[in-house]
């Protein structure tokens, strides 16, 4: 045997394959640079503060090619993670639906994740409402019903109830409507559950191409330092701080509930209802809630989510239907603060009064038309949905929508981390997390991902 040969079978069966061995020295034309071998945070982190400095210094010497360069950096970040969005939701759905047969008591638990998203989500927009009554966003802006425009689109509930189901199956992928595209994928999962063996191939392909889509995926999610760049100096060079300031107590209204959300009432479920230790889920969970901040999608965002869930302890079979469900479902910031504190800002802005009924309105189509927002970049369509519910003027959706992503980065950071949160308050409820896995779970275990949601492959040692 050579020794080449030699070397490929003697690799240890504990340990993940290098593919170069301690002895030999690297080739000087395959050294990474040094800049790669920075920990993911520190990527990101190094990106919002360049595109902090190069929006400023764009949006302060005018220097107009910068804006466009920064503009089209974000922009085709963005639209490389929307590239994977439709047919990763679709075979993501369709996969975790076929591993619930896999668990015991699936119906119970799919039913658990529903109440407890129902609960947070609850709780989300009373915060949200607490901190609209109390600080009133639209006083002292100095904004008008001028300054606002219609939106093209506007959300109502006979378009998102009789909007679910599809005329056809091109259409849901080609527009991007993600609502659609889950009713499919979960007409095709239970479809495949119920033929049984003879879907086998159909499950093992979709298992397949949803591999590939996450390893492509986590192509694009490695590019998130130029990304940020991109997107953070952008949105300082065009907005400015002085658009900024006109929403200075709106802005904070949003930071804030979000901020009481994933730091306050998270944490409260996990050791109370968990009885985990908190500081420990957010340890795990950091990588998929820094990426949301960044990328502002949490479909985008959901390969790592499911990983760091993995990783928290929480069975792979179980995890594999709540991230994909939670990601298209579970939208605190986007669905519930964000709304509450919008509307009365709105109203405010156009001298509306509200009362008792209409936050009853508000909670209940935080906590029903959550899936309207599907997991995108944005919340229009949620803000509308709320304003036409409570006879709001659909102008009032204009007057957000300068600053929306700015908003967009902390809510979903809320959105994913409530995404891993309740997988594991429902598996430490139901008796299935893995808490030594929990309470061993990495700090930075981005930097270890592969794209896909299994562990590095070993080789066996040879006899």
């Amino acid at each position: 045997m050579s020794p080449a040969i030699t070397r490929s079978v003697s690799v240890s069966a504990n340990s993940p394959v290098s593919p170069v061995s301690e002895t030999d020295e690297p080739k000087s034309g395959s050294r990474i640079p040094r800049f790669l071998k920075l920990p993911f945070w520190a990527q990101i982190l190094g990106g919002l503060v360049l595109g902090v400095l190069l929006g400023w210094l764009a949006r302060s010497q005018d220097v107009s090619w910068l804006v466009t360069t920064l503009d089209k950096v974000g922009s085709t970040f963005i639209g490389l993670l929307k590239l994977a969005v439709a047919p990763l939701v679709f075979f993501a759905i369709l996969v975790s639906i076929t591993n619930l047969r896999k668990v015991n008591n699936a119906a119970r638990l799919a039913t658990q994740t529903l109440i407890w998203f129902m609960i947070t989500s609850l709780i989300a927009v009373v915060i949200g409402l607490a901190i609209g009554l109390i600080t009133n966003p639209g006083a002292g802006t100095g904004l008008t019903p001028k300054d606002g425009a219609k939106p093209d689109h506007a959300g109502s509930w006979l378009d998102f109830l009789t909007g679910i189901i599809p005329t056809d199956v091109i259409t849901p992928f080609t527009e991007l409507n993600v609502l659609q595209i889950v009713f499919m994928a979960a007409v095709a999962g239970i479809a495949v559950l119920k033929i049984g063996e003879k879907a086998q191939p159909i499950l093992e392909l979709s298992e397949s191409v949803l591999a590939l889509l996450q390893k492509a995926l986590w192509w694009v999610i490695k590019l998130s330092p130029i990304g940020t760049i991109g997107l953070i100096g952008f949105a300082i060079a065009d907005y400015g701080w002085d658009l900024i300031s006109k929403y200075a107590t709106f802005t904070a209204d949003i930071y804030v509930g979000c901020a009481l959300v994933m730091f306050g009432v998270y944490p409260l479920l996990l050791s109370t209802v968990a009885k985990v230790n908190p500081l420990q889920f957010f340890k795990g969970a950091w990588p998929a809630i820094q990426l949301a901040f960044v990328s502002r999608s949490s479909v985008g965002t959901m390969p790592v989510t499911q990983k760091v869930t993995e990783r928290l302890g929480v069975p792979k079979e179980y995890t594999s239907f709540a991230v994909p469900f939670g990601a298209t479902t579970k939208m605190d910031g986007c669905a519930a603060i964000y709304p509450a504190i919008a509307a009365i800002f709105v109203a405010q802005i156009f001298d509306v009064q509200m009362g008792i009924k209409e936050y009853v309105l508000i909670a209940f189509v935080s906590v029903v038309g959550s899936a309207a927002t599907a997991g995108l970049t944005g919340a229009t369509v949620m803000l509308t949905l709320t304003l036409s519910t409570l006879g709001l003027p659909m102008e009032g959706v204009g007057l957000l929508l300068a600053i929306d992503p700015v908003l967009d980065m902390m809510r979903t950071a809320t959105n994913v981390a409530g995404q891993a949160a309740i997988p594991v308050i429902v598996a430490a409820r139901e008796k299935i997390l893995d808490r030594e896995a929990y309470e061993s779970a990495s700090a930075s275990p981005l930097d270890d991902f592969d794209g896909t949601t299994d562990e590095p492959q070993t080789v066996p040692v040879a006899a």
